[in-house]
């Protein structure tokens, strides 16, 4: 009996492939590879042949960045947190600030979705109307509908850049 519980002791204390932990959190080597590169998570040591080994505490830390990714954090922003409490430094005040940030923009978000699902309804009853009095076949100026502002849609302005870019600044 003894020696089930040595082995056990053993196994939790013996440090795993970069493949095992992968397994165990259920995410891709390369997963593992980019959360090293950014500083995410560090190898306990590598073996004679150079292949990385992992601390068992490591299966909890790529836990942490998996939650605080579906809740909205970037790995960047993982990064900077984690990097502070690696340093000794707890980062529990900016997780708050930064997570009541990302529910204010959810918010906006969301208010943003409901407009665009009414004006989809207002142009749609419009369209209905406009193809009910059109003949078969004929262009019943749809597209144009939109534009001629007849609908009035209070739809959410649509902006050229796209999400994770950058304005330049003009000089």
């Amino acid at each position: 009996m003894k020696k089930t519980t040595d082995a056990a002791t053993t196994d939790a204390a013996k440090p795993m492939g970069i493949g095992q932990l992968a397994h165990v959190c259920g995410v891709s080597p390369d997963t593992l590879r980019h959360y090293e590169r950014l500083k995410l998570l560090c190898p306990a040591g590598r073996t004679p042949s150079g292949y990385r080994l992992y601390a068992r505490e490591a299966i909890a830390r790529v836990q942490v960045v998996q939650a605080a990714l579906s809740l909205g954090f970037t790995l960047a922003e993982l990064s900077r947190l984690l990097g502070m409490r690696d340093a000794g430094q707890p980062p529990c005040r900016a997780v708050r600030a930064l997570a009541a940030e990302k529910l204010e923009e959810l918010e906006r978000q969301l208010k943003d979705i409901l407009r665009l699902r009414a004006g989809l309804r207002t142009v749609l009853k419009s369209w209905d109307v406009r193809l009910q009095s059109a003949p078969v076949g004929a262009r019943a100026g749809l597209l144009d509908a939109l534009v001629s502002g007849e609908l009035d849609l209070n739809l959410p302005a649509r902006t050229s850049i796209r999400k994770g870019t950058k304005k330049r600044s003009q000089k």
